[in-house]
């Protein structure tokens, strides 16, 4: 083979690589711009950054439980009643109410996204300052403070040394495991 023709083979090859690490820097910007876009959306980001920064809890947490809770569609409504894009359940909103508002706000408000966001927040800040942990906040919102301290004062679960599937509430485990994983992608996405 000719020196030219060995040189035409390099050079043809050489942009035959330029062209794949194209179309692979092309996917790789789509699959993450698809993923942050419609699989992990940051809705409602005003609110969400407002009462996470206000309540001292990660917004990244709160945008994963609002992604497991509803997929962000504030007019969702559960069996049971819990309402809104945190699923706010009628008792957790009074009790909450107590706590945070000065306003005539009413639990027919938790379909409005800037109010749910705002008690969700209340919520979630209030459990990890009790608990100092994400995956006992998500279970203490999903199954109850009562249920939590329940859990650790007969020993089933160590704060200190937390396993989730220690936990003996199948539904509530399964809850914890959902929203950390979506709080690692949130985190993974939109801190990197």
């Amino acid at each position: 083979m000719s020196r030219n023709k060995a040189y035409k083979k390099r050079v043809h090859w050489f942009f035959k690589l330029i062209i794949l690490a194209v179309v692979i820097g092309i996917v790789c910007y789509l699959v993450t711009h698809i993923t942050k876009n419609e699989i992990y959306p940051k809705h409602y980001e005003e609110y969400v950054t407002e009462y996470s920064e206000q309540y001292d809890i990660d917004k990244n947490f709160i945008f994963a439980v609002i992604k497991t809770e509803s997929n962000f569609n504030p007019d969702a409504e559960s069996d049971v009643g819990a309402r809104g894009l945190m699923q706010i359940m009628n008792d957790a909103f009074e009790w909450s109410f107590t706590k945070i508002s000065d306003e005539d706000t009413t639990y027919d408000d938790m379909f409005k996204p800037e109010y749910n966001i705002e008690y969700g927040c209340f919520m979630l800040g209030y459990y990890y300052e009790k608990y100092n942990s994400y995956e006992l906040s998500a279970a203490a919102y999903h199954s109850g403070m009562g249920q939590v301290d329940e859990w650790i004062s007969e020993g089933i679960i160590d704060t200190d040394n937390l396993n989730i599937d220690d936990i003996p509430a199948s539904k509530t485990k399964h809850y914890i495991k959902k929203v950390m994983s979506a709080y690692t992608a949130y985190k993974n996405l939109y801190e990197n």
